[in-house]
């Protein structure tokens, strides 16, 4: 068998048996397959959360309205989009304190669970 030239299209081949008996394809493998690593993953993360931003940028741009805001007995005017962004970062860490809460708590049961299997 021949290998393809380079940018040549994927070449189908008549399925055979290989050595072990065990069939396959026919197709020429491109070569390994690339794994993901943890960089990969943080980059598209890095590249998604630039687009939040940006987005959240505009509606805060187009939002400029004042509100009044009424807290525990404090007030305050503020930009519109301003007030609903403190929100959600009031909301967002309230459900970053309860999802951390439950991983510690996870985290020791497994712990205790690796002990007593020991």
């Amino acid at each position: 068998m021949t290998q393809p030239e380079e940018g040549a299209a994927e070449v189908p081949v008549e399925p055979s048996e290989t050595a072990g008996g065990a069939r396959h394809s026919g197709k020429f493998d491109a070569g390994p397959k690339l794994k993901r690593t943890r960089v990969s993953g943080t980059w598209v993360a890095v590249i998604v959360a630039l687009i939040v931003l940006v987005f959240l940028l505009v509606f805060i741009l187009q939002n400029q309205d004042t509100a009044t805001v009424h807290f525990l007995g404090l007030s305050g005017s503020m930009p519109l989009a301003v007030a609903m962004l403190f929100s959600v970062i009031a909301g967002g860490a309230l459900v970053a304190l309860v999802g951390g809460a439950r991983i510690m708590q996870l985290r020791k049961q497994a712990k205790k669970s690796r002990h007593q299997l020991r």
